[in-house]
Parts: structure tokens; sequence; C-alpha cells
């Protein structure tokens, strides 16, 4: 740990979310290296006063605290693992936060081969988006050991407004993920379908839109998403592709544990066409345009 006190932390992955996550542990004044496979995030990074690594394993070298924020327990495994990973180098007693949405069988083998080396792993997925990850206002679903908490500490400190601390051992905050990824996707899903129905219906979308946000039927979702559809704008926050994964993964838990999952099936379903239409990488909300052309209703700025 440097002079200062305050520990040194890398940052894998400068998406939206991890250049915010980044932003805001710099901003909580904590020494922090980015590492990408864009050079261009990683410039973008060092030009606003951080320090820029080329590999996974130059950021760790020196690091308390290394925080992925990747997409998958692929590309969890390889930074860890992989050639050029964050093992080769991080130190004995660093602590390895994890944010990826996983399997949590995934999340618990991975955390064993961490720490039987030594290190800590923290089982810490996010929510919140962009947005409140640049604002230090994230929510993280986060489990491990007792050591692997008081070690990252500073880091979830500056990252969230929300801390959950749900268990001794990773695995636990995977679960409680894919329980809100379960419900957000179905939400996301229904939302779409609603908007979409009331356009076939020739109703007025925005007047719509005030009337359910008032209304028993409202949904985060519905209220977050449905003016991507009003302003015909699909530029991803969060994209289709998100969707198809995390259902995906839903679904092999649940025949995992024979454990009926159809409202979650359903929604899979309805973003895999999406993907398939070619919407795989535009905003989520992209679910209303699959609707709407299967069952012959007009959104704003779609062909009619």
């Amino acid at each position: 740990m440097p002079q200062s006190g305050k520990p040194v932390v890398a940052v894998i992955g400068l998406g939206s979310m991890g250049f915010g996550m980044a932003t805001s542990l710099r901003r909580a004044g904590l020494a922090v290296t980015g590492c990408d496979v864009s050079a261009d995030s990683v410039a973008r990074f060092v030009a606003e006063g951080g320090k820029g690594a080329r590999t996974p394993s130059e950021a760790a070298r020196g690091a308390d605290i290394v925080v992925s924020v990747v997409v998958n327990a692929a590309q969890t495994e390889t930074i860890l693992f992989g050639k050029d990973g964050v093992a080769e180098t991080l130190a004995e007693g660093a602590v390895f936060i994890s944010s990826a949405t996983m399997d949590p069988e995934i999340a618990r083998r991975l955390a064993a081969q961490l720490e039987a080396s030594g290190r800590h792993y923290l089982d810490a997925p996010i929510s919140g988006g962009a947005q409140r990850a640049a604002q230090g206002e994230l929510t993280i679903l986060a489990s491990g050991s007792a050591a692997a908490f008081a070690g990252a500490r500073p880091a979830l400190d500056a990252m969230a407004a929300k801390l959950y601390e749900l268990g001794d051992a990773a695995g636990q905050g995977a679960a409680f993920k894919m329980i809100n990824q379960l419900l957000a996707g179905v939400h996301i899903a229904a939302a779409s379908e609603a908007i979409s129905f009331a356009a076939k219906q020739g109703l007025d979308l925005r007047k719509v839109y005030e009337v359910i946000t008032a209304s028993a039927g409202n949904s985060w979702m519905f209220e977050n998403r449905m003016p991507h559809v009003l302003d015909a704008d699909y530029a991803p926050r969060s994209a289709v592709e998100i969707f198809v994964k995390d259902l995906g993964i839903i679904q092999d838990m649940a025949r995992g544990a024979k454990f009926p999952v159809p409202m979650a099936a359903a929604a899979l379903q309805m973003f895999l066409m999406t993907a398939a239409c070619g919407m795989g990488r535009d905003d989520d909300a992209s679910v209303a345009r699959l609707y709407a052309r299967v069952g012959g209703a007009h959104l704003p700025g779609e062909p009619k």
C-alpha cells in the first residue's frame, strides 16, 4: 500500500460501466490503473488523469485491489488465469473484485482457484447503469470472506451507493444478481409487449406512458426503457445480447435445479428473436420493435 495509506487499484475493462467505476475510484483519491482491449479507452482514461496498462498482469502488478468489469464468466477466467492474466502478478493478500454476471457455480470455482494461491476473491455483481457507475452510486451485490470484504472496502465505498453483503463465500452475490436479471428481462419483455399492443390499438403512446407510470401496471423497466421507444432511440445503454446471455444462464441454472421458469423462458425467446433480426447490439428496448414488426403495429421512428 502506498505511503498515502490508500490502496492502489486496477480496473480491468473500461467500457461504459468500467470507465465510470474507474472514474469514481479516482475521484475518491485512489491511484487507479486502467486496462482494456481497446487502446482508445485506455488512452481516454490516461487523458483524464489515470494510468494505463496494456495487459491485466501489468495492471495488477503492485495493486491491492483489482476490479474486473467484463461481460461474462469466460472473460473473467481469462483475465484471471489466461496469458498475461492477473494471477501472474497479483500480490498475495490482494483482492480481486469480480463484477461480471455469471452462474454462481462458476463464481465459486474461480474463487476457490484464486484463494488457493493466497489471494482473495469478492463475488460482486453490479446494477445501476453507466450514469450511476460514473457517479459512484451503483448497487453492488457482494459475497466473500471477511478478508475479501476488508481488502475491497475502499473501492466498494467509492463505487457504491448501496452495498449488500450477502454471504461469506463467492456465489451468493452471483445468485442474487441472477434473480434480479430474471425479473429485469421479464419486465422489459412485458413492457415491450404492452407498448406495442398499445400502438396496435392506435393509442397515443406518450399518453399511455403517462397513464401507466401513474398506475398499478407500472414497473421500473417500463418507466426506464419505454422512453427509448417513444424517442425512437435505440442506442445501447444495455444491449439485447446482455439478456440473451443472462436469461440463458437462468435457463441453465433452472434446468440443473429441475425448477420451472416459464416466464423467463418466454422472455429469452423474445430477446433471441430480437437479436436474430439484427438488433442484438441495440438497446434492450428493441424487443418492442420486434413485437411491432410481428404484430403489424407502428412505433415512433419505425417504417410503416
